[in-house]
């Protein structure tokens, strides 16, 4: 499954390179509901930052929300330090008095951490310059995802983790891996999306979580416990990739704004990436198939696992993840 990815946050580049139009009327729903139901961190910082020169009056109003949501979880995070500070000075008196304790040495490492959490957060929060973190998604994150309608392509926000029709918020919590819609259960555990709902998101690159051993493609050694690393898999040579994903939308299911919501397409892995001890891949598909893709036929699914089959085959060198 794509446990994490870097996505195309360049929304002129879907205008410019896929015709695309951008759903400003639901960016702005959506960036207000966040920063009203403390979601903010949920919209990546490149997401926002492609909005903060507005253009039109929608995109205004839009630049306002970012920089007011900016603002206020700087703030946050300001509140945030000060008490982890006054809480670590307090802790270090303990230490340092005549009778120490465990629960103030405690305090001091929780303190700490959590110190050094909030100013990397506050340093990523104010930094002028890109970093590719910034356009960083996670299940539960938010990406820009192509859809077509009425003949249009419109590029709208959604959830990285789709939440299924008829679903509700505590079923949902149930099911936390719909994020990943698998090539061999879209009959089976999709059937109300594939055929009917289709969307590209543009990555550059994929993260996934593995066992260290199988990265070094050996058993455990006796008494070891299995470790998580995270790798970074690159396509070569470097290119955006164009993900078949699945999408759905819950009215109101997000506060008070409809839940827009996506799962990308997994298959069994190419050999480098099962070398490296991974069992799932991303689909990208070709660009000649994206017509089909986006206005899918639900009576021709051969057509549509014919494009799936079809696809963009980069290879994926692979790294640990910084």
């Amino acid at each position: 499954m794509c446990y994490s990815a870097q996505i195309e946050a360049d929304y002129d580049k879907f205008v410019r390179e896929w015709g695309a139009i951008i759903s400003i009327k639901r960016f702005v729903e959506l960036f207000w509901e966040k920063r009203k139901d403390g979601g903010w961190t949920k919209i990546p910082k490149a997401m926002r930052e492609a909005f903060r020169r507005p253009q039109g009056e929608e995109g205004f109003e839009l630049a306002k929300i970012v920089a007011e949501g900016d603002r206020e979880l700087a703030d946050k995070l300001q509140a945030d330090l000060a008490m982890q500070e006054e809480r670590l000075a307090k802790a270090q008196a303990v230490l340092d008095g005549p009778k120490p304790t465990k629960k103030a040495a405690e305090d001091v490492r929780i303190a700490t951490n959590k110190i050094k959490a909030a100013r990397r957060n506050l340093d990523d929060l104010t930094r002028g310059d890109p970093d590719p973190k910034d356009s960083r998604i996670y299940p539960g994150s938010y990406a820009p995802v192509m859809i077509e309608k009425d003949g249009q392509r419109i590029v709208v926000p959604m959830r990285y983790q789709c939440r299924l029709p008829g679903w509700t918020e505590v079923i949902e919590r149930k099911y936390p891996g719909t994020y990943n819609a698998r090539r061999d259960k879209l009959e089976e555990s999709w059937p109300k999306l594939f055929g009917h709902r289709h969307g590209i998101m543009i990555v550059n690159r994929f993260y996934e979580n593995v066992a260290r051993h199988k990265m070094e493609g050996r058993e455990l050694a006796p008494g070891e416990k299995e470790e998580n690393v995270v790798l970074e898999f690159d396509p070569q040579p470097p290119q955006e990739m164009l993900v078949a994903c699945l999408w759905n939308m819950s009215p109101k299911g997000d506060g008070d704004a409809d839940l827009f919501s996506f799962a990308a397409i997994t298959d069994e892995p190419p050999p480098e990436v099962a070398a490296a001890g991974h069992d799932r891949c991303i689909v990208p598909i070709k660009p000649e198939h994206v017509d089909a893709w986006l206005n899918p036929d639900p009576n021709n699914l051969e057509a549509l696992y014919a494009i799936l089959d079809d696809r963009a085959r980069p290879y994926y060198a692979h790294k640990l993840a910084a």
